[in-house]
């Protein structure tokens, strides 16, 4: 028996216009970043700038996929488009890697080689930025509720922090004529992109791998539905994600001869314990009443396993 989750679009209207205002303000800011850090000939407001467009290629890919995300499953995608905020995420996380590397090898290279900066204009167009990234990281963490917007929230959140630090660092520069701060801070800025990146990066892959969910224990899940009255054993459990927030399983379940009619109420209370303490809406669940072996994801009787004939399982599925 299947047991369906509710469809994933609700709420993606409020959703859809968050990340539509967030679009347009951090590409008005990526414009003002460039042209102030070429004027100031700070590497860091330019680290900024690149860090921004990232933030925008990431929003934009994060619209797109809550919009995929809203659209009903389909006789070809029957699962719908869960998948596509995970994918997202792991692009825009993938892609920050990339950057955060670019911005730590210009900064090594301005350390042996400083260049004379605006402290001025640095602060002016940073303490706009902490603004702006304040604001919309505000409005994408009320709207926060899978991987694909947390990791648009995180990279606002991070720009917030390395605005921040690009005042002080202005301020550093202004008040000791010290120039090299900026690549010190652009090296701290590329820092705290690649620790937030490559957490996403994990928790992405595993997803798209059809890995045992994060937090989610197979022996816990088997212990539970053993626990169900009328539960010989649990055997073949397989547990993997559709989307950030949205489990399937699908397993075999050992229970007594009986008819179907009267098997009912053990489905009943396990999908309840799946559903209830385990937060699993997607259950595919086959009864036997054999004992079984695993042989290379295919359950064979244990008494038919000598015979060179091959027989059709016992027992029924629901």
């Amino acid at each position: 028996m299947h047991v369906h989750a509710a469809p994933t679009g609700a709420g993606s209207s409020r959703t859809q216009s968050v990340l539509r205002f967030s679009l347009v303000a951090t590409l008005a800011y990526v414009v003002i970043t460039f042209v102030a850090g070429l004027r100031a000939h700070s590497l860091a407001l330019l680290s900024e700038s690149g860090h921004n467009v990232s933030d925008f290629l990431a929003l934009l890919l994060s619209f797109v996929a809550v919009y995929f995300q809203s659209r009903p499953a389909t006789h070809s995608k029957t699962f719908g488009y869960q998948r596509a905020g995970v994918l997202a995420a792991f692009v825009n996380a993938a892609t920050l890697i990339v950057i955060s590397i670019w911005i730590g090898i210009e900064a090594v290279h301005r350390l042996s080689a400083p260049v004379a900066v605006q402290p001025k204009l640095m602060m002016v167009v940073a303490a706009a930025g902490v603004v702006m990234n304040g604001v919309i990281a505000a409005l994408l963490w009320g709207v926060a509720r899978d991987v694909n917007m947390r990791s648009a929230f995180l990279h606002m959140a991070g720009d917030t922090l390395s605005t921040a630090a690009v005042i002080a660092g202005g301020a550093g520069i202004l008040f000791t004529g010290r120039n090299w701060i900026d690549p010190v801070l652009s090296l701290v800025i590329a820092a705290l992109i690649l620790w937030t990146s490559t957490g996403i990066v994990r928790e992405t892959l595993n997803i798209l791998l059809e890995g045992t969910p994060r937090g989610v224990t197979l022996n816990e899940i088997r212990s539970g539905m053993e626990d169900v009255e009328g539960v010989l054993n649990v055997h073949d459990l397989h547990v993997w994600s559709l989307g950030s927030n949205s489990h399937a399983l699908a397993c075999h379940v050992c229970i007594a001869d009986i008819p179907p009619s009267e098997s009912a109420c053990i489905l009943v209370n396990l999908n309840h314990v799946l559903r209830d303490h385990f937060a699993i809406q997607h259950s595919t669940i086959q009864f036997e009443h054999e004992g079984c072996e695993e042989l290379h994801g295919c359950v064979v009787p244990i008494e038919e396993m000598s015979s060179p004939v091959a027989h059709s399982h016992h027992g029924h599925a629901h």
